[in-house]
């Protein structure tokens, strides 16, 4: 237990690095370090870079959300994640209207949409489209509509410059950005990642989520690989 208060620790020092101009010696005094020298081992210990480069964004940091006691103890198992910036950018795609059903396997047809986009060929389209930042395509959920209880949800790629005439464009302001690493076969490790987001990682740092439509970066092709990497984008504040 000890361990992992001191991993809760520099969990909550990273959140404080990335999001003030708190000073790195006052930092480490406040967490419980007698020098900044043995903060920034420890630091580099459990995040794997030292705290001037993680408030550089350089390198993945890991967080150790707080316990919250169920059946099980939750928060001890780590959530990699970094936090960006960027500008305003564009991706293109299709987009599509499904009646909401939480479900542990996903919202209901979504994997459908999937399907189809990969069998006539959008897919590609959009893969020989993906020209910006972020690699690989989208899975964008972008409105929710309370009264019909429905959620538009889209397939896209980044792109800058000319669109073809069958695909929309969805923009993105600027902002803050957590992403999150997803590791796993897809079916159940984008799910898992999804639950753990919100049940753990908001409740135990100090952001919150803007909104911005969040999305699911499918980076990897073999999605059923037990080493598949993924990412989860979501706009915070």
């Amino acid at each position: 237990m000890c361990r992992l208060q001191c991993r809760r620790r520099l969990t909550l020092a990273a959140q404080e690095l990335s999001s003030t101009n708190c000073k790195i010696i006052d930092l480490a005094y406040k967490y419980g370090y007698d020098t900044p020298e043995s903060f920034s081992k420890a630091f580099r210990k459990q995040h794997g870079v030292t705290p001037s480069e993680a408030r550089k964004g350089v390198g993945k940091l890991q967080s150790y959300n707080r316990l919250t006691i169920q059946v099980n103890l939750k928060g001890v198992e780590p959530m990699r994640y970094r936090i960006v910036e960027r500008d305003a950018f564009q991706v293109v795609g299709i987009k599509r209207e499904f009646p909401y059903v939480a479900e542990d396997t996903g919202i209901p047809g979504i994997a459908e949409f999937w399907g189809e986009v990969n069998e006539n060929g959008t897919a590609n389209q959009l893969f020989l489209l993906n020209n910006g930042q972020i690699k690989g395509l989208l899975g964008i959920i972008e409105k929710f509509n309370e009264e019909k209880n429905t959620i538009d949800y889209g397939i896209a790629a980044e792109h800058s410059g000319d669109v073809p005439d069958e695909l929309s464009i969805f923009e993105f302001p600027a902002s803050k950005w957590v992403v999150f690493e997803v590791r796993g076969p897809i079916p159940t490790a984008m799910v898992n990642t999804w639950k753990q987001i919100y049940s753990e990682w908001f409740p135990s740092n100090g952001y919150e989520p803007a909104k911005i439509a969040p999305f699911e970066a499918y980076i990897d092709s073999d999605i059923y690989s037990p080493n598949s990497y993924n990412e989860i984008w979501v706009a915070i504040k």
